[in-house]
């Protein structure tokens, strides 16, 4: 048993504190008398500069970890993705939190909303964040934003919204659910991490003590979360081969999933350059962390063609572009509104495509008004949104049919309509057993279009089975090419032309099929 009281070193932040607090029960509860150290750092001294024009790593943690080896505190409790990879000599980390939700969440004053845009601020808003992670992933989805520096602990940052001195701003969501703040005033809007890629180690805590303090590690291990300490050990892996620190604009988030790791990584040269994007899966941790950074370094331009019209703004068409591939968009159908004489009654409506949705509320279909929405993809999604809906269900794996069998479950015995193209291959309504629930409503058809042309590319992305038979009627893919297939009712379209060896996206969308792109 240690006899001496524990001294537990934390900056002064309303956030920091509630960590050290939370880490100070837990230390009480071990048997250990505790107390806390407030130490002022250097990034919470210098509130005039944004983190990427700091000098050096670790200015929120060097101060503490200089007071830790002078042993005038015993445990330091860092929010471990602001930590340097690599611990001072004499110190060690001797456990790891479980994880806070890792995710970012947008807050948008209300009267900025515009749902019908990517996350949820108007055109020409101001953003306000000092991370050039977070910088440099928003401009490749939002072009047309103006990014402002944003300084201070969660609270002030909060403040600096609500006084107007922005349109929105991004925190990270463990802080905030941390805090418990009430943020009813504005929208808020949690962002996918596997799309919207966090620092290494978001939402963990990291304790860190002397190397040679063995009497206490004993007590501290006891908090570590092994399965944690296993997901973030490959994310900072991969911050420590950039030699980078909080400030590098890299994001990497992983997972373990049926004993098979999964790494989403989005890495940028600078705040304002676009991200390369990747996913990669591994069963084991050795190495993987390398064979990440020597791809992400092995990126170079390819032409690219995928089989849709893209916007101006199109996040595939932006981070591509950025990274020195050349994009050509081309539909090699076109879509035809079919009309609708009524809407039955339903409990909920899915959607497999961005034009169903907009090709059913076009024609102002009259719904109940707890009617709910299920869609595949982001795209969709976002498109629902257009119409003032969201959807309470959505499918983002590649395998349709997997998304069939979820949507199925989450379902139950209440009833759906499908709005569809004439024609459409109904992989959704396959995967319900019971179909006296289910309608089909075909709400637009597809035609070949006569003119589209051909390009020559290294790389083509199918994007649906139709545009694979229209572009098969004016060419064939030669043996060079790179095929990607956005998911697996398009992958068997093309084995039906024999091609055989198609790339899968991690997910249906416009993200998915570039880290694809990037991937090859």
């Amino acid at each position: 048993m240690i006899d001496r009281k524990i001294i537990i070193g934390s900056r002064g932040s309303d956030l920091a504190l509630w960590q050290a607090n939370h880490v100070l029960r837990k230390v009480q509860k071990l048997g250990l008398t505790a107390e806390l150290k407030i130490i002022t750092t250097q990034g919470d001294a210098i509130q005039d500069l944004s983190f990427d024009k700091l000098e050096g790593k670790g200015f929120f943690t060097k101060e503490i970890e200089d007071a830790l080896l002078k042993k005038e505190i015993d445990l330091a409790v860092h929010s471990h993705k602001d930590l340097p990879t690599t611990s001072p000599e004499g110190l060690k980390i001797a456990a790891v939190s479980e994880r806070e939700d890792a995710a970012e969440l947008v807050l948008i004053r209300k009267e900025c909303v515009d749902n019908g845009e990517k996350f949820s601020f108007k055109r020409n808003a101001i953003v306000g964040t000092s991370s050039a992670r977070r910088k440099s992933q928003l401009l490749a989805f939002r072009k047309d934003i103006t990014l402002e520096d944003l300084r201070g602990n969660v609270p002030t940052r909060i403040q600096k919204l609500r006084d107007k001195k922005y349109d929105a701003i991004m925190l990270a969501a463990a802080g905030v659910e941390r805090l418990r703040i009430d943020l009813s005033e504005f929208k808020v809007l949690r962002l996918d991490p596997k799309e919207f890629i966090p620092a290494p180690a978001q939402g963990v805590l990291g304790l860190q003590i002397r190397e040679d303090d063995h009497e206490l590690f004993e007590y501290i291990n006891k908090l570590n979360s092994e399965k944690v300490q296993d997901t973030i050990g490959i994310e900072r892996k991969v911050l420590n081969l950039f030699d980078g620190g909080c400030q590098l604009p890299l994001g990497v988030y992983c997972i373990k999933e049926d004993n098979k790791f999964k790494v989403w990584t989005s890495k940028s040269d600078s705040w304002n350059t676009m991200p390369k994007r990747l996913y990669f899966e591994s069963f084991t941790d050795e190495g993987f962390a390398q064979k990440i950074v020597n791809q992400l370094n092995a990126i170079k331009g390819k032409s690219v063609l995928i089989t849709r019209d893209l916007k101006e703004d199109s996040f595939f068409k932006n981070v591509l572009e950025g990274n020195g591939y050349k994009v050509e968009g081309v539909s090699f159908i076109e879509t035809k509104q079919v009309k609708i004489s009524l809407t039955p009654p339903t409990d909920w409506v899915f959607f497999a495509s961005s034009n169903a949705v907009d090709f059913f509320f076009g024609q102002d279909p009259e719904l109940k008004p707890k009617t709910k929405f299920g869609v595949i993809g982001k795209s969709t999604e976002q498109e629902l949104k257009k119409h003032n809906r969201n959807a309470a269900f959505v499918g983002s794996v590649n395998d349709t049919k997997v998304v069939g069998k979820k949507f199925a479950k989450t379902v139950g015995e209440e009833t759906v309509l499908f709005p569809q193209a004439k024609g459409g291959l109904r992989t959704i309504q396959q995967q319900f057993g019971d179909h006296s629930k289910l309608t089909d409503l075909i709400v637009y058809e597809t035609i070949k279009k006569e003119n589209a042309k051909l390009p020559k590319v290294d790389v083509v992305v199918f994007t649906s089975p139709s545009n694979v038979d229209s572009f098969f009627e004016k060419g064939k893919i030669s043996a060079d090419q790179k095929v990607i297939a956005i998911g697996k009712s398009t992958e068997k379209k093309l084995i039906e032309h024999g091609v055989q060896n198609c790339l899968l996206p991690a997910s249906f969308d416009e993200v998915g099929l570039a880290e694809a792109v990037f991937g090859i």
